[in-house]
């Protein structure tokens, strides 16, 4: 795809992180998903791989939806799915990829950043963001939690 200006840049780099978790988890076998991983987290989402990928693609929606709602719409936050595949949660990671760029294709350069606070989202985590700031946040997400997997495959 030949995305253009701010807008393609950010999307252009999370397909890529998306991507690149997506190749690190593929040859994940199915069983290990459940195997608890972290015995002494008290973060539900980092006890083992389901829960990690479950918070991944609840939180890539999440992003998306608060961009929307900034927009005027009203969307619920969706819950967490949890699979018992890798394949769904490839397919998931694919899904959150194309809902953000539909999102996208509402957004103009000149919208991402933004000074005026009140124009900017209170994300759950009490923290004011604009448009550009939110994304640079879901990319760095997918990358530490990439990184995270990368590790425990590793142990």
């Amino acid at each position: 795809m030949n995305r253009q200006g701010a807008v393609g840049a950010l999307l252009d780099i999370y397909e890529q992180a998306i991507l690149d978790l997506k190749n690190v988890i593929k040859n994940i076998p199915d069983q290990a998903l459940t195997k608890i991983i972290d015995q002494k987290t008290t973060n539900e989402d980092c006890k083992s791989l389901q829960t990690i990928l479950s918070h991944v693609v609840r939180s890539g929606y999440i992003y998306a939806i608060n961009i929307q709602n900034l927009k005027g719409h009203n969307f619920p936050r969706p819950e967490k799915v949890f699979h018992l595949t890798v394949a769904e949660y490839l397919n998931d990671l694919t899904e959150v990829f194309d809902y953000t760029e539909n999102v996208f294709k509402e957004i103009k350069d000149h919208e991402l950043e933004e000074y005026d606070n009140s124009l900017k989202m209170m994300t759950s985590w009490g923290q004011l963001y604009d448009i550009e700031q939110l994304m640079e946040h879901a990319i760095v997400h997918v990358l530490r939690h990439k990184r995270q997997i990368e590790k425990l495959k590793h142990d």
